[in-house]
């Protein structure tokens, strides 16, 4: 069965265009929806995948209609893939899977966004490396500086309530007891 599906982003944007080509390429089912194309649970494109069976045909009026980026797409042309179905789209002839000559652009296409990630992947990790050598910290700041650990263990030790030092640091007890806990 061909499948189409169609989108706009907005409730005042209309759907007569894309409907009107699913219908001419032969669809017999429509799943419509006016969310953006940004969100990826969007409610009618999962009822879609979720419906699909073995030799079905995803069929989309453009492919900005099915997803925003490359990778979205690849995502969800794979999700289209692992359910048997096949997928098309009527205004680019090269993303279709149902040709020998579509899945060889889509399978390239994977490959460069791969490669993309891989590139991007290793370009934060060596940009981490170089901003910790710098003496960069990531991750949350710390609750409290040594002076003010200090201090706390002072006041403990001179009788004041855990709640109280907390209260003073604006931490919670729990937060205290940690920082003060000798290290594993």
């Amino acid at each position: 069965m061909k499948i189409g599906y169609a989108r706009v982003s907005t409730e005042d944007q209309r759907l007569t265009l894309q409907l009107d080509a699913l219908k001419q390429a032969g669809c017999g089912k429509i799943f419509c929806e006016k969310v953006s194309g940004t969100y990826r649970d969007r409610p009618e494109l999962n009822r879609m995948l979720d419906q699909l069976r073995e030799g079905d045909i995803v069929t989309v009026w453009k492919l900005d209609r099915l997803a925003r980026s490359t990778r979205n797409l690849l995502e969800i042309v794979e999700a289209i893939r692992q359910a048997g179905a096949r997928f098309q789209s009527i205004s680019e002839p090269w993303a279709d899977t149902t040709t020998h000559a579509g899945k060889m652009i889509m399978t390239i296409f994977a490959g460069i966004a791969e490669f993309e990630r891989d590139l991007i992947r290793e370009r934060t990790g060596a940009g981490r490396a170089d901003a910790r050598k710098r003496g960069v910290r990531f991750g949350r700041p710390k609750k409290m500086n040594v002076e003010q650990l200090k201090l706390a263990k002072r006041l403990l030790k001179e009788g004041t309530s855990v709640s109280e030092v907390a209260h003073t640091f604006s931490v919670h007890a729990s937060t205290l007891y940690r920082m003060l806990a000798p290290a594993a």
